[in-house]
């Protein structure tokens, strides 16, 4: 009995878990509800004895749970929640079903999988992700000042956002009282989200101080702290990827193809991907073409040929990840 391998589905919720049990038959043996707990999922299993090889779809918790079953001697995959809802497309969907799918799939080889990140990078998640929201809550601000300035035909000689064209905003009386009442407030609020970001940055400077895979992305031209640490966080280690190429789709940087038929072409970049990962790889491509001799030529290069400077950036970070795919791969992290 001890050589048999079950293949279990797990239908995650946070008041529960549904379980379903298959042998490599495909012959189901447990569909049912069970605590949100490792302690019930092991007991669910337990009197069967054998191998254990689990499939729970990534959602918000499913990461905890899976490493909890991991450390208790269960072979645990995540699944893409994406390409797993597309395959739900049933009109009777129900929890029962959908661990039957997620087993089912694992059990014929069909499960699309994603990378289980350790505790610590997901710890490191929280505060990157903290910094994005504090970072968005900041331009949103900075977006109603000015929209209310707008409104009211004001205009300064200074750049925006300098601390000369500040004061002169909180100085300005063709706010009027009312105006200018709550565009100090407006002010305020972004003195304080600047001192949070500035925490924040301290917070993950201490936290990534002796981690090789940001201390060699930051010796490179144009790569600070920021930029380091959101690479760190969301691509985790280079060994998850077997190309560089398949860093950058991963990275959302590849040309998405849109050929049928005798047509081929292209439809600018893919659209699934991770959009702040992508975004901070594009604004890295700028400060590289700019810093950086080689990618500088390359950008030139582009442009030289008609290719719009957004375009070209583009084109460099796609380069510059394929790149740094073999320079990072080495790096035990």
């Amino acid at each position: 009995m001890s050589s048999v391998t079950w293949f279990v589905g797990l239908d995650y919720h946070q008041a529960f878990v549904q379980v379903c049990v298959m042998d490599s038959a495909g012959r189901m043996v447990v569909n049912r509800r069970c605590d949100n707990s490792v302690q019930s999922l092991i007991a669910v299993l337990a009197p069967l004895g054998g191998k254990v090889c689990a499939a729970i779809e990534s959602c918000c918790g499913a990461s905890d749970l899976a490493e909890e079953l991991v450390a208790a001697g269960w072979q645990v995959s995540l699944a893409h929640a994406g390409y797993v809802h597309k395959l739900k497309q049933s009109p009777d969907k129900t929890d029962w079903s959908d661990a039957r799918l997620l087993a089912d799939l694992l059990r014929v080889g069909y499960l699309p999988q994603v990378w289980l990140a350790p505790y610590s990078l997901r710890q490191l998640r929280h505060v990157v992700r903290y910094r994005q929201q504090l970072v968005q809550a900041r331009r949103a601000a900075k977006l109603r000042v000015t929209a209310l300035l707008r409104a009211e035909r004001i205009e300064f000689a200074v750049s925006r956002w300098t601390k000369a064209w500040v004061r002169a905003v909180r100085l300005s009386a063709a706010l009027g009282e009312q105006g200018s009442w709550t565009v100090n407030r407006y002010l305020n609020e972004i003195e304080r989200l600047q001192q949070d970001i500035e925490e924040t940055d301290e917070q993950l400077e201490a936290l990534t101080r002796h981690d090789s895979f940001v201390l060699h992305l930051r010796e490179l031209a144009g790569i600070g702290l920021v930029t380091a640490v959101i690479l760190r966080a969301e691509l985790g280690t280079m060994d998850r990827f077997r190309t560089g190429k398949q860093l950058s789709r991963f990275c959302g940087l590849s040309p998405r193809n849109a050929s049928s038929g005798l047509k081929q072409a292209d439809a600018g970049l893919i659209r699934f991907a991770n959009n702040t990962l992508r975004s901070v790889v594009i604004e890295a491509a700028h400060r590289l073409m700019r810093l950086d001799p080689h990618w500088r030529q390359l950008g030139q290069s582009l442009k030289g040929r008609g290719k719009p400077g957004s375009v070209a950036a583009a084109a460099v970070a796609n380069r510059w990840m394929r790149w740094l795919f073999h320079q990072l791969r080495s790096i035990a992290v």
